[in-house]
């Protein structure tokens, strides 16, 4: 078992968090559900900025980031159910590989989209790199194992 890593049980709830992100999503942008609630902000700047002070906001959208984000740190830290060196590999070849990836993705994004569209992919970043990951480290792992089975 790689330190540091979650065991293989987590993937369901992780696909449950997930799940859960995209329904709220949904509900967002398309039924626009509000859940408003007063919290606590350490700077905020929607009418005039405000250091430590409790308003009254929407929180589905922080809900949809907090169960995305959980969901897919619940995959990708979770183990295989058999993990062996060669996963382990496989998982840092796919790590630099997701790195690479998306700073080339950021590149591009900087130099040729501006405004809302820029903006709409750095929020859709905050789950990107777990998406990548998971599609090579998915596909080194097919690969690997057609390989073997060879």
């Amino acid at each position: 078992m790689v330190i540091g890593m979650l065991s293989h049980k987590f993937k369901i709830p992780g696909f449950i968090f997930i799940i859960l992100g995209f329904v709220l999503t949904y509900l967002y942008f398309v039924v626009n559900i509000r859940i408003e609630i007063p919290v606590l902000a350490i700077v905020s700047s929607f009418t005039e900025t405000k250091f430590f002070t409790v308003y009254k906001t929407n929180v589905i959208d922080e809900l949809i980031i907090l169960s995305l984000v959980a969901g897919f740190c619940m995959i990708v830290f979770s183990n295989e159910k058999n993990e062996t060196d060669a996963l382990r590999q496989i998982r840092i070849k796919s790590l630099f590989l997701t790195i690479r990836a998306d700073i080339l993705l950021l590149l591009f994004f900087t130099l040729f989209i501006y405004g809302g569209g820029f903006m709409a992919f750095i929020i859709i970043n905050i789950v990107l790199p777990f998406i990548i990951y998971l599609i090579i480290f998915n596909i080194l792992k097919n690969r690997d194992l057609k390989g073997n089975n060879l």
